[in-house]
């Protein structure tokens, strides 16, 4: 029997209806897994391939021949929009097979929740922190929920590989599964998986399952992609320019001009930038009296105003430009969008992937415009920022995949201890008082924490009781104490990723969205890609109320991390070496990338990786990651900067070191060396008294493990190694020449 013919007959019909002439590969590489086999499945496809309909033919077909007495299928996605999208297009699949499909999370109604608690049945569609809510204030209910489910389907799977909110979610599913008494099928699906079969056993783990990863041939995407560089503030010539404002910006005049009459997205990487640029596009179309085309859409922003984006952009009769951070990056169908923008570089192949992956929907190429933005430089400045960084990643990204297919792997070497905390916490607030044996038994005992010790874990406990987060009863049993009571009990208890402080700013009814840290009355902020004036600030509710103004202002949401991968910046190195003409670069592009390969060539950049910049002043190159550069920093101020003599440290992370050093280049590589001859520990590399919080629980964690989690779970130490030795034969190489 072929594929279509096992399909259920509503799905049959689904497919005639819709005018499809043949399956694509992808669905049927899944209906042969999930149908021939009782194992997990990891569905890596392109984007807009139809992995969500490869995975639910099957799974619908399988429940409408026996319908579940329970949920039968429960479906993870990493965002309430995507849950809201793919409620849409699953509704319609299902009303003929009489399957419910209910959606769960912050924006849904307790009456529609009410319905489901009364009759668990069908597909549930939810977000991980509601599930973790559901954990923990329905956890009575959870056997009758899921009873006889048979499906976990995690969506876009790759964005939960390298966090702890991956963690979370296998840790909840299998808490869910023990709870329940049942042993469901796992579905990953995402379109930028870099090692699948890692992925796969990530998926995999508790199940006593294998995944198989189908090989899927695609026919290929095509794409149009171009990169152009543009200086801040500069009086640069743009193409067309009578369609932008003379006062305009030239890269954001060149978005300016190139997103008129057409749908668009603009990415952008921190959500200060996505206002700032909102606002400016704004003020141009003003400056040229013509009407706002330009939306904005970012995770500070209020329900309505995302919505509200959302839903223009899927209206195929409205050329609008939504100015984005990644929250529209993930697979939500927003229709004919006929190009993105990308402001400077994303931070990885995944992201560059995802979000040209938005455009290319309904037969058209993909499309992605790279705008290059940089502060000219003064022509007395030192080597290290003249680089144009930021162009260097851009084509580094875009080569690695064209070149060799590479996405980043998934980092699932993580010693997950703010986790720990987190699961500890909500497992003692479901489950009641419970001695600590029984607490351990439910926790410890989650796959996902196989590399934390006992130990660590009676470390934790009584450290947690000292503190009052966990209370000790006379009859020697755990309970949530007073001061974890004012942590579970917050609703931001249930996402385990970092949040900051925020504050909810109104103008008359109209809520806009949250900002960090609010500026003084009388002040102006940005937001909503408007300036709004401060009238006054409740500090006690965390509330701002303000009115509509014109002109700048600034917004502070928070710390934007980049974690880049040292393969990138290996190939950024390249970039500026190799002789190869990139067809995508416009003519700025062009001749910056000339212009920064004349100045590597002639700074020796190619075999270089120690410089010197006039006397004592070095600047060192390690082309390393995020963490690996991260661990170097350290290794050469704990362990080498005594004999070194390094002073004013400075770093641009991950692309530069700059320090004064009291020695010579030769005097560095021997002494790395033999530093690096001797035993380390990584702890070593934690600072005296340093307790380095880098996730959301850190702060109750007793600081010993904060520091071995920071130490062997974000220091890459092999690598840094790695990175040393490199430099040390760099410069025997370098005195072997004589330059």
């Amino acid at each position: 029997m072929n594929t279509f013919d096992r399909y259920a007959p509503f799905i049959r019909d689904y497919i005639f209806q819709n005018g499809w002439g043949s399956l694509r590969a992808v669905q049927v590489a899944a209906a042969e897994a999930i149908f021939d086999t009782d194992d997990n499945v990891l569905l890596s496809a392109s984007t807009a391939s139809g992995k969500t309909e490869a995975a639910f033919f099957p799974i619908l077909t399988l429940m409408s021949e026996e319908m579940p007495a329970s949920v039968g299928a429960l479906y993870i996605a990493p965002l309430k929009a995507l849950i809201n999208d793919q409620f849409e297009r699953l509704n319609d699949l299902c009303r003929e097979a009489e399957i419910p499909i209910w959606h769960w999370h912050g924006d849904v109604s307790q009456t529609r929740k009410q319905k489901l608690m009364k009759n668990p049945s069908g597909i549930l569609q939810i977000t991980p922190e509601s599930l973790e809510a559901m954990m923990m204030r329905k956890r009575a209910d959870i056997a009758r929920l899921f009873g006889d489910l048979r499906f976990v389907v995690i969506d876009e799977v790759h964005s939960l590989l390298r966090a702890d909110r991956g963690g979370q979610t296998l840790c909840l599913v299998e808490r869910l599964s023990r709870l329940a008494g049942v042993n469901p099928r796992r579905i990953g699906l995402s379109a930028t998986i870099g090692d699948p079969e890692a992925a796969g056993r990530f998926l995999s783990e508790g199940t006593g399952r294998r995944t198989i990863v189908p090989q899927i041939q695609s026919p290929g995407n095509r794409w149009r992609l171009c990169m152009e560089h543009f200086y801040v503030g500069s009086d640069e010539r743009i193409e067309a320019a009578d369609e932008a404002p003379e006062s305009a910006d030239p890269g954001l005049g060149f978005i300016f001009q190139h997103t008129r009459d057409r749908k668009c997205l603009v990415f952008v990487n921190s959500r200060e930038e996505c206002e700032a640029v909102t606002n400016t596009l704004r003020r141009y179309c003003e400056e040229r009296r013509e009407p706002d085309r330009f939306m904005i859409h970012h995770g500070n922003l209020s329900t309505s105003y995302r919505e509200t984006a959302e839903e223009v952009m899927k209206d195929d009769e409205q050329m609008q430009t939504t100015v984005t951070t990644a929250t529209l990056e993930l697979g939500i169908d927003i229709g004919r969008l006929e190009r993105a923008f990308q402001i400077n570089a994303p931070f990885t192949v995944s992201s560059f992937l995802q979000r040209m992956g938005r455009t290319g929907r309904r037969e058209q190429p993909q499309e992605m415009w790279f705008v290059i933005r940089e502060e000219k430089t003064e022509p007395r400045a030192l080597l290290p920022v003249t680089v144009p960084w930021k162009m260097l990643q851009a084509i580094a990204l875009v080569q690695l995949y064209v070149e060799e297919r590479w996405v980043e792997p998934p980092k699932l070497n993580r010693l997950a201890y703010s986790l720990l905390y987190h699961q500890t916490m909500s497992e003692l607030s479901a489950g009641g008082e419970m001695i600590p044996a029984a607490l351990a038994s439910r926790v410890l005992t989650l796959t996902y924490f196989r590399n934390v010790s006992a130990e660590d874990y009676k470390m934790l406990l009584r450290h947690l009781i000292a503190i009052g987060h966990i209370q000790k009863t006379e009859r020697g049993g755990l309970i949530v104490g007073l001061e974890g009571e004012r942590v579970t009990n917050s609703f931001k208890f249930y996402a385990v990723f970092k949040e900051n402080e925020e504050y909810t700013c109104r103008s008359d009814t109209q809520e806009l969205g949250t900002i960090v840290q609010p500026p003084p009355v009388g002040e102006k902020i940005v937001l909503a890609g408007k300036v709004w004036i401060v009238d006054e600030i409740d500090r006690k509710r965390r509330l701002l109320y303000c009115h509509g103004t014109k002109g700048n202002a600034s917004v502070y949401f928070g710390e934007v991390a980049g974690d880049i991968n040292t393969k990138i910046l290996e190939r950024m190195h390249r970039v500026l070496y190799e002789e190869e003409s990139y067809p995508y670069l416009l003519r700025n592009a062009g001749t910056r990338l000339q212009e920064a390969r004349r100045t590597a060539f002639n700074a020796g950049l190619k075999e270089r990786m120690l410089i010197n910049l006039g006397g004592s002043v070095w600047a060192l190159f390690p082309w390393a990651g995020t963490y690996t550069f991260l661990a170097m920093e350290r290794f050469l101020k704990i362990k080498c900067g005594g004999e070194l003599g390094l002073s004013s440290f400075e770093s641009a992370r991950p692309y530069f070191m700059q320090f004064s050093m009291a020695v010579s280049k030769e005097m560095f590589a021997e002494t790395v060396r033999r530093k690096l001859e001797e035993p380390l520990d990584p702890m070593e590399l934690v600072y005296k008294n340093e307790v380095p919080l880098f996730d959301k629980y850190d702060e109750f964690l007793p600081d010993e493990l904060v520091r071995k989690g920071f130490a062997y779970g974000v220091l890459d130490t092999e690598e840094m190694k790695k990175k040393f030795l490199e430099i040390a034969d760099s410069i025997d190489r370098e005195n072997l020449t004589g330059q």
